[in-house]
C-alpha cells in the first residue's frame, strides 16, 4: 500500500535516526539522507502551522543537497505568523510569494505555477488547507495550482491534539488519497505548544516528501505508458 492510501489509524513510525539527529543538530546537514529526485522544478507551499518555523533549516539542506533544483515558494497568510517570507527567501535563494492574488498582477500566477512545477510539496499542511484541497476549493494561487496540476502533490500534515483521528481528517485524507497524483504522508507524534504534551502531530521530514515525490512520479509515468493507444482512424 502506498503512503497516499495508508490508513490514518496505522501507528506512526519515528523519523529515521539520521534525520532526527540532524534536526537536533542543525549544523549536521550532511547527516540527512538525500533521496533520488527526478524532478528539476519544485513548488513548495507553506501553510500556517508552527512547524513552518523549522523550514529555514530544511531549505538550507535542500539548497546544498540539490543545487540544480529550481524552487518557488508560496506562503499563506497564516504561515507568516511563524516564518517570514524574507527568511524563507534568504535560506532558499528562491522566489517567495504570498499565496494570494495581487491586484496589479498581470499574469495568472496559478497557471504559471501549474505549468512550471514538476512537483508540489505542501509543508507543513494544516487541516484547513487539506480540507480546502480535498473539497475542490481553489480560492488561492497555490490551491488552484494544486487542483489543476497532474504532477505529484505531496502533503505533510501538521495536526493539533486529536487531529489525526478526527472525522474531518479521515474524510479529507480519503478524498485526497483517491487522487492518483496526490500522497499524504503520515505525521509523527509531536509536542503541543499548548498542552505541553506529546499529543500533537508533527509533519514528516522534507526528505520523506522528496522520496514520495519520486515514487509518485515513477508511478504516474508507468501508468501513462500502460494506457493503450487509440485505434487508427479509418481511411474508408
Amino acid at each position: 500500500m502506498s503512503a497516499g492510501t495508508q490508513a490514518v489509524a496505522t501507528p506512526v513510525a519515528p523519523a529515521p535516526a539520521a534525520v532526527a539527529a540532524a534536526v537536533a543538530a542543525p549544523g549536521s546537514v550532511a547527516a540527512v539522507p538525500a533521496p533520488a529526485l527526478g524532478v528539476s522544478r519544485l513548488l513548495l507551499v507553506v501553510t500556517g502551522a508552527v512547524a513552518a518555523a523549522e523550514l529555514p533549516y530544511w531549505l538550507g539542506w535542500l539548497r546544498s543537497t540539490y543545487p540544480a533544483l529550481e524552487l518557488r515558494i508560496g506562503v499563506t497568510a497564516s504561515a507568516e505568523r511563524f516564518v517570514s517570507r524574507v527568511t524563507l527567501a534568504g535560506h532558499s535563494g528562491a522566489e517567495v510569494l504570498p499565496d494570494r492574488w495581487a491586484e496589479d498582477e498581470v499574469h495568472a500566477r496559478h497557471v504559471l505555477w501549474t505549468e512550471w512545477a514538476e512537483a508540489v510539496v505542501v509543508a507543513p499542511a494544516t487541516l484547513h488547507f487539506m480540507a480546502r484541497l480535498a473539497l475542490g476549493l481553489a480560492d488561492s494561487p497555490a490551491l488552484l495550482a494544486a487542483q489543476c496540476t497532474t504532477a505529484p502533490v505531496v502533503l505533510l500534515p501538521a495536526l493539533p491534539p486529536g487531529g489525526l483521528h478526527s472525522a474531518a481528517y479521515r474524510a479529507h485524507h480519503a478524498a485526497l488519497a483517491a487522487r492518483p497524483n496526490v500522497a499524504v504522508l503520515p505525521p509523527r507524534p509531536g509536542l503541543s505548544m499548548t498542552t505541553g504534551r506529546e499529543d500533537a502531530w508533527a509533519p514528516a521530514p522534507l526528505p520523506d516528501a522528496l522520496a514520495m515525490v519520486e515514487q509518485r512520479r515513477v508511478e504516474l509515468a508507468a501508468a501513462a505508458l500502460s494506457v493503450p493507444l487509440p485505434p487508427p482512424a479509418s481511411t474508408l
